[in-house]
C-alpha cells in the first residue's frame, strides 16, 4: 500500500489538486498503529476528474466502484480510495485547508487533523457497522492531538459514537469523566492501582 500511497500523492500534487491523506493512513503518519487494508485520499468533488486523469497518467489503474462517493485507484494490487464525499457530506475547501503538512514515507503531503479523521470514524458507527477493535488504538494513540469538545458536538445525537466516547472517557483517554464505573469485588476500576 505505501508506494500506491506515495504514487497518488505525488500525482496529485504534480497537478496541483487540493487534498489531503485522511482514515487509517493520515491517523498512522500522526502515531496511530498502520493500517493493512488501503490508503485514503480526499478531494473536493470538482477535482474528481481531474485526479482520475493524474492517476492514470501516473500509472495507476483507475476504477468506478458502485459506490457514488469515491473512486478507487490500484497500484500493483494496492488499493487507494480517492474520496469526494466523507460521511455523507461532500469533502470541502475548508476541510482540505485544515490538513496539516507533513512527510510521509518520504513526501511532503497534507494530512487531516486528528480530531477530523476521529471524528469521522465515530460518524460512520452504527448497527451494521460498530467495531471498536481498530479504533480504540487509534484513539488512544492520538488522545492528545484530538479536540475531544469539538468530536462531541460533531457526534452529538448518534448513540454509537456516544457509546465509544463514553469508552474511552472511562479509559481516562479524553480528560473527560473517567472512573464512574464501579470495580467490581476483588477488581480494580479504571484508574485504580
Amino acid at each position: 500500500m505505501q508506494d500506491g500511497l506515495r504514487r497518488t500523492a505525488v500525482a496529485l500534487l504534480d497537478a496541483e489538486i487540493p487534498f489531503a491523506l485522511v482514515g487509517g493512513y493520515a491517523a498512522w503518519a500522526r502515531g496511530a498503529p498502520e493500517p493493512s487494508h488501503d490508503a485514503d485520499f480526499a478531494i473536493a468533488e470538482e477535482d474528481v476528474d481531474r485526479a482520475k486523469g493524474a492517476l492514470a497518467a501516473a500509472g495507476l489503474d483507475v476504477q468506478e466502484p458502485a459506490e457514488n462517493w469515491l473512486f478507487k485507484a490500484y497500484h500493483h494490487g494496492q488499493l487507494v480510495d480517492v474520496l469526494f464525499r466523507m460521511v455523507g457530506e461532500p469533502v470541502t475547501h475548508e476541510q482540505l485547508a485544515r490538513a496539516e503538512e507533513l512527510e510521509v514515507l518520504a513526501v511532503r503531503m497534507p494530512v487531516l487533523p486528528a480530531t477530523d479523521i476521529i471524528s469521522a470514524k465515530m460518524r460512520v458507527l452504527g448497527e451494521h457497522y460498530c467495531d471498536f477493535t481498530w479504533l480504540l488504538p487509534m484513539a488512544r494513540a492520538l488522545r492528545e492531538q484530538i479536540d475531544w469538545d469539538r468530536v462531541r458536538e460533531e457526534t452529538a445525537g448518534q448513540p454509537y459514537a456516544q457509546a465509544f466516547l463514553f469508552l474511552v472517557d472511562e479509559l481516562g483517554l479524553t480528560g473527560h469523566g473517567g472512573g464512574r464505573l464501579q470495580a467490581a469485588p476483588g477488581r480494580s476500576g479504571p484508574g485504580e492501582e
